[in-house]
């Protein structure tokens, strides 16, 4: 009965671990930002700073080539409009990029 109590346990625990990031993932958004004033390497690295310390940021990164940064959040948590005034406040001014 033990070993039995300790299986349904196991198994409880293993149903939480897949259903939980199932669960979370559909409720991000995946934004694309244009951002200005990039000129250097270190630039897409501030943004991609600045973004993560946004509460609700789950992923950023940011890139020199195109200008833009990407951005995964939980929109239950935070806006586009705090991850751009994130960038701002950082150097960088951005807007969605349509």
């Amino acid at each position: 009965m033990r070993k039995l109590l300790s299986f349904v346990i196991v198994l409880g625990s293993l149903s939480l671990a897949v259903v939980a990031p199932v669960a979370g993932s559909a409720e991000t958004r995946t934004v694309t930002l244009a951002v200005e004033n990039m000129t250097c390497a270190l630039c897409p690295i501030t943004i991609r700073k600045a973004l993560e310390k946004v509460d609700g940021v789950i992923e950023a990164s940011a890139s020199l080539e195109t200008k833009t940064a990407t951005v995964t959040f939980d929109p239950a948590k935070t806006t586009v409009e705090a991850l751009t005034k994130a960038t701002t406040n950082a150097g960088y001014p951005s807007k969605l990029k349509e």
